[in-house]
Formats: C-alpha cells, structure tokens, sequence
C-alpha cells in the first residue's frame, strides 16, 4: 500500500493520485491571485512588499498542509481575501493602528480559535448568529471588497462634491485595463474556464508593460525574499487599548463564519456531509484554520482562513487531502517567482479583488425578503460596510438591529443568548469608548 493511500484513503473516496493533483492544480489556479493581491495591499500599510510575499505563500502552504494532514479534506487555506481589507483600510490606515499590533490582534484570533476549538464552542457560537445575517455579512464583504477594487483601479475617485465619482476614462489608462481585465475575467467565468482570475491579472499585466503602466521583470526566479522584516513583529503594547480588542472581536467574526460558510458549502457540494447536515472531522478542519492563523500572523500575514475556490477542485474530483498538499506545495513553489509576481499593476488585481467581491456576493439570493426582522438587518450589514468603509461598523449594525428588531415586534424567542451580549457589547462600545 503506497503512502498516498493510506495517509488519505483514496480508495474509501473514489479517487486516485492523477485526480487528486489535478484537482490541487485546479484549485491553487482559481486562488494563486492572493499572491498578487495580498502583498500589493499589505505593503500599503508599511509592510514590505517582498517580505509579504513570502509570508502569504509559507503561510498558505503550512495552513493547507494542517488541513490536508489533520482533516484529510481537499480545502486550501490563504490569507484570507475579506480580511485583508479590513487589516489595511480599516485597522491599519483608518484606525491608526500600526500593523505591528495589527498583526498581534490576528495572533490572538488565532489563539481564541485554538482554545475555542478545543472546547467545541466554536460549533455553539456558529449556531448562534441566525442565516440571514451571515449571508448579509458574507455580502457586505463582498461589496466592500468589490468597491475597494473600484478605488485600486483607479475608476472610482474623490469627489468632495459628491464623495466619489468616476474617473475621466479618456486619460486614465490604469482604469481602462482593469476594466478589461474585469470584462475578460468575466467571460472567462462564463465560459468555465480554470483560472480566469488568473489568466485575467497575467493579461492585464502583459498589456500594461508596453503601455508604460508597468514594466519588464528583471528575471523571472530568484530566492524568495527574506521575512526578517515582519517575522515574529507583533507589538503587545496595545492591547489595553479598548479600540484593539474590537479589532480581534471583528477578525474574529470575520473569520470565524467565513470559515464555516466555506466549510459547509463546500463539503455539501462534494456530498461530505453526514445526514445530519454535519461535517464530519469538523474540529480538525478548524483547528488547521486556527493554527494556520496563528502560523500567519508570525510570518506576517493577515489572518489565514479556508477559501471557497476549494471548490473548483472538488468539482475536477477532488476528494481527500492529497487535493490540498498539491496546493501547499504548489504555494511554496510560487515564492520562487517572486521578480515575475513583483511587476503586476495594481491595475491587474483590482478586477480579481472586485470578482471575488461578486462570488461573496451571490449567496444573497438566499436571503429571507419577506420577513423585515430578518432582512433588515442583513441589509444593514450589507449597506454599512462600504458606506462607512468599515467591516467591523456592519457587523456590528446587523446584530443590533437584529435583536432590537425581533424584541419591539415580539419575537425574542428568535433570539440566541449570544446575541444578546454581542448587542449589549457594541452599545455600550459606542456609547462609553
């Protein structure tokens, strides 16, 4: 019996070597835009561009390693996508917190994850935030995410007499690419081609060279650049500041139905559930999602968490973990491109940023429209997020709402005690902090 077989019991799942890494194949090029995406945005913040470029690669490796050692499901994990935002724009540049103890509140997410996994709260406290409102969350992100793409492309700009509006598209050259990049990326996705996002920033990158917009790679290998200069930075110096902890509460929540959502959604397509509707090895999952996170923060990443793109390769077949140890290892090979990676545009992962904003933003469909305690406050949380430019302002909109909602209009047996103390916490934060 070959070690493939019995580390991830092929057989038992109806699979085989050729499928599973075709399958990892898959997946990592449907994801492998993170690469582009998380260190053009982290370096915003002060952070080095190459530095985080090897931290988001080791990080994805290892944390998709965990799920494929721990769990043996063909999820990959990465920084994830709906938090880089919130760590840059949000935290970092809005909030002034420097990405130093930034990077401390997603060490201690991580280790919440840990102990919560532990204890199996993790599986009550997912229970206790209803449906509708995390699928508005899941689609505030979506938005915000869709709407910073906008900005990094250059097409949404400052207006003082309106607050924004578009771009002069005659002259802007960037913004013009992007939406190309966004319209090719598109067609591709209707098409079901693999790795349109992809195929999409490599595009958009080779156009924008003779354009002047970037330029030519001075080589195309090279070591992947040193993490000294984040590695290990947290500063705990923080951490009494009330501001911080509302920071881990938001990371936290973020990450914590995001993951699940992904989990669940995924698995039901590749029919892992049980007949309960429950996922089996459930605790291993989550603790690769903890641990990794934890592994990311220490490197120098945002909070690493499972990604829905998982779901292309179980579509190609993929079934155990073997799926994700070929993206791991395809993650710990990309650092080595790192002179190729380092001259695509801003222009070139604006679109991928505003694609992945519209996949968050389908599950709306599935919202309840006809009952306004539950729609309202999803809508709250959909609306605030962009509009105040703050994930953490729509989370906190929608569970208030929520519980003031279904109390007035007599329905406050809908409601879990959790929700109840979430609410409590985000008044008396706005009315004392």
């Amino acid at each position: 019996m070959s070690w493939f077989e019995k580390q991830f019991k092929l057989k038992e799942n109806n699979t085989d070597v050729k499928t599973e890494m075709l399958a990892g194949l898959t997946t990592f090029m449907t994801m492998a835009y993170i690469i582009f995406v998380c260190p053009e945005m982290l370096s915003k913040t002060g952070m080095p561009f190459g530095a985080v470029l090897t931290a988001t690669c080791v990080g994805a490796a290892f944390g998709t390693f965990l799920m494929a050692i721990l769990a043996n499901y063909p999820f990959a994990l990465a920084a994830g996508v709906g938090l880089i935002p919130f760590f840059t724009y949000s935290v970092v540049l809005g909030m002034g917190i420097p990405w130093q103890t930034a990077l401390t509140a997603v060490f201690i997410e991580g280790i919440l994850f840990i102990i919560l996994t532990l204890t199996k709260v993790r599986e009550e406290a997912v229970n206790s935030l209803p449906k509708t409102l995390k699928i508005g969350i899941a689609a505030g992100i979506g938005l915000f995410i869709t709407f910073i793409g906008l900005q990094n492309a250059g097409i949404v700009v400052k207006n003082d007499a309106v607050l924004v509006s578009i771009t002069n598209l005659r002259s802007n050259v960037p913004a013009l690419l992007a939406l190309a990049g966004l319209i090719l990326m598109v067609a591709l996705e209707v098409k079901k081609v693999r790795g349109g996002i992809l195929i999409g920033i490599a595009a958009v990158t080779i156009v924008a060279i003779p354009l002047g917009v970037t330029t030519m790679p001075t080589a195309i290998f090279s070591m992947p650049p040193s993490v000294g200069p984040i590695f290990w930075k947290m500063d705990f110096s923080g951490i009494m500041n009330p501001n911080f902890w509302i920071v881990v509460l938001t990371f936290f929540f973020v990450d914590f139905f995001d993951t699940v959502g992904t989990l669940v959604g995924v698995s039901s397509r590749a029919k892992m559930l049980d007949k309960d509707g429950n996922l089996p090895r459930a605790t291993q999952a989550f603790m690769a999602d903890a641990v990794g996170t934890v592994a990311g923060a220490v490197l120098g990443t945002s909070t690493v968490t499972t990604y829905v793109e998982s779901a292309s390769g179980v579509e190609q077949g993929g079934r155990t973990g073997l799926t994700a140890l070929t993206v791991a290892a395809l993650f710990l090979l990309a650092m080595f491109f790192n002179p190729l990676i380092s001259v695509v545009p801003a222009c070139a992962t604006a679109p991928a940023l505003m694609m992945v904003g519209c996949y968050m933003m389908m599950g709306f469909e599935d919202l309840v429209f006809d009952d306004w305690t539950e729609f309202f406050p999803a809508l709250m949380a959909f609306l605030i997020m962009p509009f105040a430019y703050s994930i953490a302002a729509g989370i906190e909109f929608g569970i208030v709402s929520y519980v003031i909602l279904k109390i007035v209009t007599g329905k406050s047996k809908d409601i879990h005690w959790i929700m109840y103390v979430l609410a409590a916490l985000f008044i008396l934060n706005r009315a004392f902090l």
